[in-house]
């Protein structure tokens, strides 16, 4: 029989998971408050429950059936990869409806699976001509641009990025990057300034693009010279937007307590430098507080969650439309969007839910922002119990942006929960659908 040595909060939530219970029913199995296992769920191996804590699950999986030991095992395996549990789990439902049919094809599926041990996922775009060309570019002799030619290349990668073409972003990086210090030392005057603003939204998508892929370290990377190129531009938006792409670094490298303190900082200078004057300064200090907001919300900070998402409510509304200045794709209808995002790191999935359900999809422009959205609804029905939603979801989301789905590990984990944690026909069709769509299992 499975032991646990020392239980961490990831392991807590995969004993949950391999019972079938709601946090509030977890919670009151152990004797435990309905929080704590919320925070178990949120900060995974960053917490270490108590030691009376401890030793009432040890109790709770020598009791459990061995079925639910299995996928215990198969849980826990699947979270050695390093990569946070979902952050947050609903009460309302705990998936006893229609999810729970069996046959007997679907048992073997899962038999199979459960003897491959571990849970991959689908390979990741090529990154190694990215990073050759981040870490020691080699102008090519034909690498030349002009600075209008620069500018145009560099918005072109921030569109492909928002539309989750992630393999023509890579692509189009690893020629653009090694142009940069030519553009650099080409530019006189004002132009220098403008320059370093090119550069740091170009560092800017680099880290973005980065993060998708799961290369965390290389992103944090990235962020350090957008930040650093935005510092030689003395464009306090630039400023700012550098900023928010090195909170969302932070946050993937496990640092979201850095992360809140920076967006914060960072959101009240950009006010104090431009007082918020212009559209461009608005959304960047709207999509700062946001990202401050998810940060907040990923540590448990309810408080201060809401008290940024207020500020970027106020943002958007001082806006008064749903734009993309400064690429940020802000507005009203994006702060609606960070607001589910945040229920779910709050360890809210039924809340999630009924905020994502008041989403007027129409204005939602940005395919990434779209993709997300449906991403998110997948997570939270998933931790709901409500496989065959999740399933559902899961399937739009790549309807809406393939690459959202083959290239990211985080969003990948989430069809590999679902074959392992869904049952009889719901199941067979997550490991079709994992197969089809190009994740291994």
């Amino acid at each position: 029989m499975t032991t646990v040595t020392t239980w961490t909060g990831r392991d807590a939530n995969a004993l949950r998971h391999a019972l079938r219970m709601s946090m509030t029913g977890f919670a009151e199995h152990l004797g435990a408050a309905r929080r704590t296992v919320a925070k178990w769920s949120s900060q995974g191996d960053k917490v270490l429950p108590r030691a009376d804590m401890q030793a009432a699950l040890d109790t709770v999986l020598s009791r459990a059936t061995p079925e639910a030991r299995t996928r215990f095992e198969a849980l826990r395996t699947v979270g050695t990869s390093g990569a946070a549990w979902p952050e947050a789990g609903g009460n309302a439902d705990t998936g006893d409806g229609g999810d729970r049919d069996s046959d007997s094809g679907g048992d073997v599926r899962r038999r199979a699976l459960l003897r491959g041990a571990a849970i991959g996922v689908a390979a990741t775009p090529n990154v190694a001509p990215l990073l050759d060309a981040f870490f020691s570019p080699v102008p090519a002799a034909d690498a030349a641009l002009t600075f209008p030619q620069f500018s145009r290349s560099v918005a072109a990668a921030k569109v492909d990025y928002q539309a989750c073409r992630y393999g023509r972003v890579l692509n189009g990086l690893a020629t653009l990057l090694p142009c940069l210090e030519a553009v650099r030392s080409g530019a006189t005057g004002e132009q220098r300034q403008r320059v370093e603003v090119l550069a740091a939204d170009l560092y800017h998508v680099v880290g973005s693009v980065l993060l998708k892929v799961g290369d965390r370290g290389p992103a944090l990377v990235a962020a350090e010279r957008s930040t650093r190129a935005a510092a030689l531009s003395q464009d306090p938006v630039a400023i700012a937007a550098s900023a928010r792409i090195m909170a969302h670094a932070l946050m993937s490298n496990g640092h979201d307590d850095q992360a809140v303190t920076l967006a914060a900082k960072a959101a009240d200078s950009l006010d104090r430098d431009t007082r918020l004057v212009s559209t461009d300064a608005v959304a960047v200090y709207g999509a700062l507080v946001l990202r401050g907001a998810i940060a907040a919300a990923r540590r448990d900070d309810r408080d201060t969650a809401y008290a940024m998402l207020d500020g970027a409510t106020r943002a958007a509304a001082r806006l008064g439309y749903d734009g993309n200045d400064r690429w940020t794709g802000f507005g009203a209808v994006n702060v609606l969007l960070h607001q589910v995002n945040i229920a779910l790191a709050l360890g809210d999935a039924g809340t999630a839910i009924a905020i994502a359900r008041t989403v007027a999809l129409g204005k939602v422009t940005l395919v990434e922002r779209r993709a997300s959205l449906y991403v998110d609804l997948a997570r939270a029905y998933t931790q709901w119990g409500r496989y065959e939603h999740g399933l559902g979801a899961l399937r739009t989301a790549y309807e809406v942006a393939p690459e959202e789905i083959r290239c990211r590990p985080a969003v990948q984990r989430i069809a590999s929960d679902l074959a392992v944690l869904a049952i009889g026909s719901t199941r067979t069709a997550a490991v079709d659908f994992a197969q089809s769509s190009g994740i291994a299992l």
